[in-house]
């Protein structure tokens, strides 16, 4: 083995390593994520049960499009997507 060769394979395996490692970091923010649209979920919940009993509608437009608005101002465009998909999920189809 040359002294290249065994530059590369070190350089292969530093490369293999970072990407594990950052993989993983990547699994462990997805997984805070899901936790943290769960709890969205819940809360969410919570909102349209009581604005329901007290005689209101279950959605209120008003407040999503501030929502797809907060998201698209930190996101850029693929962020109103992903606001979309979140009112989805805590609030069902309309």
């Amino acid at each position: 083995m040359t002294t290249t060769d065994t530059t590369d394979a070190a350089a292969t395996s530093t490369s293999t390593d970072v990407i594990a490692d950052a993989r993983a970091r990547i699994d462990a923010l997805d997984d805070r994520i899901i936790g943290l649209v769960q709890e969205r979920m819940a809360v969410s919940a919570v909102v349209q049960e009581t604005r329901i009993s007290s005689g209101g509608r279950r959605v209120n437009l008003s407040r999503e499009m501030e929502i797809l608005s907060h998201y698209r101002d930190a996101l850029g465009k693929p962020g109103t997507s992903l606001a979309m998909t979140l009112l989805e999920l805590c609030r069902g189809r309309i």
